[in-house]
């Protein structure tokens, strides 16, 4: 399973900051997540990027067991 770490958003609306959810690739993980986390982190995912392992993914990239995906939401600053 992968190492699934959301953060701010994301981590509200899934109610918590890490998990582990299976999949073979990143679509696989996060309909996995969205199945666990319900319509209100869906709404939010609409919005996130998506890094493994530090880099940019994209929806068909495999997914291993040791890998660390990672969804980030936009972030404001000001």
């Amino acid at each position: 399973m992968a190492q699934l770490r959301l953060f701010a958003a994301a981590r509200d609306a899934a109610g918590t900051g890490r998990d582990e959810v299976p999949g073979d690739t990143v679509a696989d993980v996060l309909a996995s997540a969205r199945t666990r986390y319900g319509a209100t982190f869906e709404a939010v995912l609409g919005t996130c990027r998506i890094w493994v392992n530090g880099e940019p993914a994209e929806a068909e990239d495999t997914i291993g067991a040791t890998d660390e995906l990672a969804v980030l939401p936009p972030v404001s600053g000001g």
